[in-house]
Order: structure tokens, then C-alpha cells, then sequence
């Protein structure tokens, strides 16, 4: 999505003023077309009423919504942050602000996987459900010129069409559907969560949630890697990257046989990956199980693709030690 604060300065203002537009709304299916979505589509399984009660609230100071917001989150999953801790990694006072990308970016060095959530109330209301605050970017201006808002959604009434929200230096805004939805939209619906490394959002996706994990493990501890990459296996076993990733970081850090039972199970799983199969070979041959490696890398076959430099280096390296295991048997 555009980077929205590159054209506007002034975000985290008050939404009192829109609320003149609940009467107009509400018969618009155009300005919110997913709220209006929700009278025949309500998400499968989710009760129609949710509430956190157990997550902070930090009054933000002018301009600051950004650290408030993310320092509900990171308390509420277990970190012992601030706002003014998160100042100086996500405010930029020329811009008066917090960039998207520095919101996702900083829970990662606390550990915690950011999650920018698809642009479907559906799964923001998914999510609160579970008990997950979701911080969203919305657009409070009334006028011409934007008023960017980091808030944190923590709860909703559907019967009583309000969604809650800490916002600003309110802890309890109580915010209409539609409302919310004409603020919202504004920046393609914009949402994220940041989730210990031993919880799965909700509406992860397979395909989406390792590269979540990955940005983390660049800037984290691998403690925290690790068991977000085993909590990812646990709901999809064998997932081909993120089993290499997690035999990676075991590997690392010295634990061959941790990485090869990982290896090893994703090889069932997917018995014509190549970068399981070098990696598995490559592991075993640390092990000092060469012929056993050999044997194994020698089954790839010699197709030309990405990974054709790497396998060479694997079976070359094999081979080598090979020859000095038969050099050192000899009188």
C-alpha cells in the first residue's frame, strides 16, 4: 500500500467528528460495502459479541499513536515495553508520525511475530474474538487533508453495532461499524498483530505466516525463532519452509540430530525437494554419516535448476570427506 504519512503529516487526531455520518452510512453500501457484508455474511463460529478486558492502555501523547498502539499489543502478548520505549524506533518527528513498516519492524526485536492481517473485517473480527487485539490505521479527518490514527481494536457488540477501541487518550471508545468501516477503509483496511512466538494468529495462512516468522528470526533472539517456527509445525506439519528453517537454526546451533528428525519428516512429505534432500545430506554428513549422505544427495539426479550449484557443493564436500575417512583406515 502508498506510504500515506510521505503525503500527510498529521495523524492521531479524535474521531468524535465523524459520528454525524452514522445516518448516512448505514444505507450506503458503497462507503461500506463490509459492514454491509455482515448483516448476511456474519463470520462463521464467531459469537457476535467480544471483549479483551485484559489489555493496557497508554494515553498517547500528540502525534504518538503510533508507540500507544503498539505498546498495548507487546504488553498484552508479554513484553515489558513502553510507549516511550517504542518512541524512537517507530516516531518520526518530521512526519509527525509512524511508518507501516516501522510498526511491523519493531515488535520484532521484542521477540513477538508481526502480522499484517488481510483486508477483511472478517478476520479482524476473527481475531478480537480470539482474544487478540489487532492495532488498525485509520483515516479520522472530516475535511481535505488526512489525519492518519493508529488504534487497537479490543472488542466488539454487533447487536449493538459498536466496536471498541483504545484510541488516543480515550481507553473505551466505543465506535459504530460504519464509522469505523469509512475510517478504515481509507487505508485498504490496514491491520496487524503481534503475537508471542508460542500463539498463531488465527487467520494465519500457510503460505503467508514463515515469512511473518522469518522477519522475526533476523532481529530476534533464535530462542524465540525456534519455538516460533515448532508453534507453526504444530498446525501444519512438514510445511516444507519452515521445517528448513527451523532445521536450520538447529543446526546452527549444533543440535544434527534435532535438525535431521526435522529434515527427515519433511522429506516424507515432500520426497522430491531438493533443498530438503541437501540439506538432509548435508546434516548427515556433519554427523559423520558420508556414505549414508552420499547415498542420499546421489538420489536428487542431476536436473539443472536453482539449486543445482548448491547440490554439487554438497556432494562435493561428501566425497572429499569420503576420501580422508578412507585415507585414515589405511596401514
Amino acid at each position: 500500500m502508498p506510504d500515506f504519512l510521505a503525503r500527510h503529516q498529521r495523524v492521531c487526531r479524535k474521531v468524535g467528528a465523524l459520528f454525524f455520518l452514522v445516518s448516512a452510512l448505514s444505507g450506503c453500501a458503497s462507503l461500506v460495502p463490509q459492514t454491509m457484508g455482515l448483516r448476511d455474511n456474519w463470520p462463521q463460529g464467531v459469537a457476535d459479541r467480544a471483549d479483551i478486558r485484559d489489555v493496557p492502555f497508554f494515553s498517547q501523547e500528540e502525534f504518538q499513536c503510533g508507540p500507544a498502539a503498539l505498546a498495548t499489543t507487546l504488553v498484552h502478548a508479554g513484553t515489558a515495553v513502553t510507549a516511550d520505549d517504542l518512541v524512537p524506533r517507530v516516531y518520526l518527528p518530521a512526519r509527525e508520525g509512524s511508518l507501516q513498516v516501522d510498526m511491523l519492524a519493531a515488535p520484532r526485536r521484542y521477540g513477538k511475530v508481526a502480522y499484517r492481517l488481510a483486508p477483511r473485517f472478517d478476520d479482524l473480527l476473527r481475531e478480537v474474538a480470539a482474544g487478540n487485539p489487532v492495532i488498525v490505521l485509520q483515516d479520522n479527518s472530516v475535511g481535505a487533508v488526512s489525519a492518519w490514527h493508529y488504534a487497537v481494536v479490543v472488542g466488539f457488540d454487533y447487536p449493538a453495532g459498536e466496536l471498541y477501541l483504545r484510541s488516543g487518550v480515550t481507553e473505551r471508545l466505543a465506535i459504530p461499524f460504519t464509522v469505523f468501516e469509512y475510517t478504515w477503509k481509507k487505508s485498504n483496511y490496514w491491520a496487524m498483530v503481534t503475537m508471542p512466538p508460542n500463539r498463531l494468529p488465527v487467520t494465519a495462512t500457510e503460505a503467508a505466516y514463515p515469512s511473518a516468522i522469518a522477519a522475526m528470526a533476523r532481529v530476534s533472539e533464535p530462542a524465540d525463532a525456534l519455538l516460533a517456527y515448532a508453534t507453526f509445525l504444530v498446525r501444519w506439519p512438514g510445511n516444507e519452509v519452515a521445517s528448513i528453517a527451523l532445521a536450520n537454526l538447529h543446526y546452527a546451533r549444533g543440535a544434527l540430530a534435532e535438525a535431521e528428525s526435522i529434515l527427515r519428516h519433511a522429506f516424507v512429505q515432500h520426497p522430491d525437494s531438493v533443498p530438503v534432500a541437501n540439506n538432509l545430506a548435508h546434516t548427515l554428513s556433519e554427523m559423520g554419516r558420508n556414505a549414508e549422505a552420499l547415498e542420499l544427495i546421489s538420489g536428487i539426479g542431476s536436473t539443472p535448476g536453482p539449486y543445482e550449484a548448491a547440490v554439487r557443493d554438497t556432494q562435493s564436500s561428501i566425497r572429499q570427506s569420503l576420501a580422508r575417512e578412507s585415507a585414515d583406515k589405511r596401514p
